[in-house]
């Protein structure tokens, strides 16, 4: 095997967006790193062995670069499931308008277990959710919680009826 090159798996700094503001610690992957997180999206359950093979490395190393990227947020080990074949009847994306802090709305947010999704949006609403229930009456006891929060002026919600694509393959840059 290819010995590890003295390259960084990763760098973790400030980045700067394209209006010059400053903005959230960002982590920047070598090469290797992203070709690691390829391999993942393509088949999750790859051995650390078979990923070595693909781009050069043991096994070992293979399994330190996935746990450093586990680590430093940059991915996730997951398996994906459809809700909707599992027992809960309902999942729904929701738009939120607020005034305010919306960060300190989304952190609320991000706190209700029943939501898995959560982002801060430009557009005709302020933040996106997506909510994963049982039921009708578990969806609007959530509701509830939602338009309660101060800030909350308005909901939108929007029912899945079925789910036709999820994935998580769209490579690295």
């Amino acid at each position: 095997m290819a010995h590890t090159p003295a390259v960084p798996l990763v760098q973790v700094g400030r980045g700067r967006d394209r209006t010059s503001r400053d903005t959230e610690m960002r982590v920047v992957l070598d090469d290797l790193s992203k070709r690691i997180i390829e391999q993942l999206q393509q088949d999750g359950r790859r051995s650390y062995a078979a990923i070595g093979k693909a781009v050069g490395l043991s096994e070992a190393a293979v399994r330190q670069r996935v746990q450093r990227l586990i680590d430093v947020g940059a991915m996730q080990i997951v398996a994906v499931t459809d809700p909707l074949t599992l027992g809960f009847m309902r999942q729904t994306m929701v738009g939120i308008r607020c005034g305010g802090d919306l960060e300190r709305v989304a952190g609320h947010l991000a706190g209700m277990a029943e939501i898995d999704y959560v982002v801060i949006t430009a557009g005709s609403f302020d933040l996106l959710i997506e909510v994963v229930c049982e039921n009708d009456d578990q969806l609007l006891e959530i509701l509830g919680r939602v338009r309660s929060i101060p800030t909350v002026t308005a909901t939108e919600t929007f029912v899945y009826l079925k789910l036709c694509k999820q994935t998580y393959s769209w490579g690295t840059r």
